[in-house]
């Protein structure tokens, strides 16, 4: 069957890996109708992780049961489903406790797997034709039959639960205001997120225009771009003071806005790892709280110092003592969310596919991971069709 497989920093490459079976009574197989480029897969993508050649990309996967192990009780060939990025075993402590973003049996010596992701275990990548989803019963959602809403279905893999994560890491509610740096996909559905739970005004901090103005259409959101100022003036400016959460969406290859910004390019010497947690630490009120669902690493191979190299950033940890902050970190737990999410967009509650930029053929995948990379204009959310 044809797949993503990473070649080296910036190269990626369609090529024929062998076809998934069936290794354990509790698995089922999948054919893929749709799978997605996530901005967690550019951090393999650009060498920043320790990720080896010949790794089959691809963490958040739809599509329709071709094969069922003989243990699988719940499920049955020709469903279809959508698959957490998260591989959970459904009974460890984590597990049992509604952390699947940290199962302690899926991946030994590590706290949580996922597909397609380095140091996430030994599960193949749905960026293909097919995919083996081990825990079957646990781990696939099933879905309405058909090919209806298969734009926002797929986005139940990842970004919408992890938006919605976001805002829960930050205890959100009603009436309340909240600023979210990074307007990429996940930003966006944090602000969507936002805006479906109450929040009484939400800034977006963004320098890419069509990111910017997607919030502004579907999030009702004030659009801030920190190249036109600092992002933390302009939202206490236009707000009138600081704001009550807020929420990281981008991680740990932030861009320094007081770096000079060249050409449009994403340019990789203006990261400052630490500068969004410091930003978000200005911009919240005392005895706020900030969510950080935005990937930090504890190592990185191209990060701008020794220090960030290991993990280690500068953060004001002073001024967040000073202000009482609270901080909720940690990947998704999406199956915490999903049922919940998919049923809301099956009851027309709610419709996150307006995100989806671009759905092309998984040939076009080389050329779609670097426009992405490249923060193209336009570019938001590549779905895949094998």
């Amino acid at each position: 069957m044809n797949a993503v497989v990473y070649k080296g920093p910036h190269d990626v490459a369609v090529e024929e890996v062998d076809e998934p079976e069936i290794q354990h009574p509790n698995d089922v197989l999948v054919d893929i109708t749709t799978t997605c480029i996530c901005g967690s897969d550019l951090h393999m993508y650009e060498g920043r992780t320790a990720a080896d050649p010949g790794i089959v990309f691809g963490h958040e996967n739809m599509g329709i049961i071709s094969e069922v192990g003989d243990a699988v009780t719940t499920l049955e060939e020709g469903d279809r489903v959508v698959m957490p990025f998260n591989v959970a075993c459904g009974f460890c402590q984590n597990c049992e406790d509604g952390y699947t973003g940290f199962c302690t049996n899926v991946n030994p010596g590590f706290a949580g797997g996922a597909y397609g992701y380095v140091a996430m275990g030994p599960y193949k990548g749905g960026q293909a034709e097919k995919l083996r989803v081990p825990y079957a019963d646990f781990n696939a959602l099933k879905l309405p039959e058909g090919d209806e809403h298969e734009d926002a279905f797929s986005l139940l893999a990842d970004i919408f639960p992890t938006g919605w994560h976001g805002t829960r890491l930050a205890n959100l509610n009603p009436g309340e205001s909240i600023a979210i740096y990074g307007g990429g996909p996940v930003g966006l559905m944090a602000a969507y997120s936002a805006k479906i739970q109450g929040a009484s005004e939400i800034y977006v901090v963004d320098r890419v225009p069509s990111r910017l103005e997607l919030a502004e259409d579907h999030c009702d959101a004030h659009a801030i771009n920190f190249e036109e100022g600092d992002p933390v003036d302009q939202i206490v400016e236009e707000h009138g003071d600081e704001v009550d959460k807020g929420v990281d969406a981008v991680g740990y290859q932030a861009i320094d806005p007081e770096t000079d910004p060249g050409d449009d390019a994403y340019d990789p010497a203006r990261e400052n790892p630490a500068v969004v947690l410091n930003q978000l630490i200005q911009t919240v009120r005392p005895t706020g709280e900030i969510g950080v669902p935005g990937l930090y690493v504890p190592s990185d191979p191209g990060a701008p110092d020794e220090m960030a190299a290991q993990g280690r950033l500068g953060i004001d940890f002073g001024k967040l003592f000073e202000k009482g902050h609270k901080f909720g970190t940690g990947q998704c737990n999406v199956k915490q969310y999903n049922r919940q999410l998919r049923d809301m967009i099956i009851e027309g509650r709610a419709d996150p596919s307006w995100v989806v930029s671009h759905r092309v053929d998984l040939e076009e995948a080389p050329e779609m991971y670097q426009k992405f990379d490249d923060r193209e204009e336009g570019v938001t959310k590549v779905l895949l069709e094998p």
